[in-house]
């Protein structure tokens, strides 16, 4: 990143100190969270060695405390982070637009199945963002998807999700 980039405040979608802070607080939580979980599994010295917890509880104590730094640190030492850019709008958009269709394909992987899913996927970011030819896109995803079907569901004998709402390769036989 260039030096205008990350100071420039104009096209920025959040700023270092504040996600210094969202991070250090989401890091608070989880250490408590899995402390709170160590002990109730036992965090002390038993008399043949550790608990379940013991681990778990020090390692969580660990980014506890790291977390307080950083969180010490964001909030009230280093304020003049707060007009320096985490990231600017462009690859904030370029992020998302791979993020988005990501999540969507996982959820399709549950409600269609993975090898629907990974068609549709591919073939989509091909002509989307690959600017390829439909005609390449839905060969390549057909291709890719029918491999893994054949690799999996045959050669392997593991069965991969095939969709819990409905199987749309219910027609060709598979289950």
């Amino acid at each position: 990143m260039s030096e205008h980039s990350n100071n420039s405040n104009q096209d920025s979608v959040i700023s270092v100190r504040a996600m210094d802070i969202i991070t250090s607080i989401l890091f608070l939580v989880f250490s408590l969270v899995v402390m709170i979980g160590s002990i109730k599994l036992g965090a002390s010295w038993g008399s043949d060695g550790p608990e379940a917890g013991y681990f778990p509880f020090y390692i969580s104590l660990i980014i506890l405390l790291s977390s307080t730094v950083t969180l010490y640190q964001a909030a009230i030492v280093n304020k003049k982070k707060k007009t320096e850019s985490f990231v600017d709008k462009e690859p904030f958009k370029q992020v998302m637009a791979v993020l988005f269709p990501a999540i969507v394909f996982v959820l399709g992987v549950q409600l269609i199945g993975i090898y629907v899913s990974s068609a549709l996927y591919i073939a989509i970011f091909m002509v989307w963002l690959g600017k390829y030819s439909i005609w390449k896109a839905v060969a390549v995803s057909i291709g890719v998807s029918a491999a893994l079907y054949l690799m999996f569901e045959f050669w392997f004998q593991v069965p991969l999700p095939h969709g819990s709402w409905i199987n749309p390769l219910e027609f060709i036989g598979v289950n």
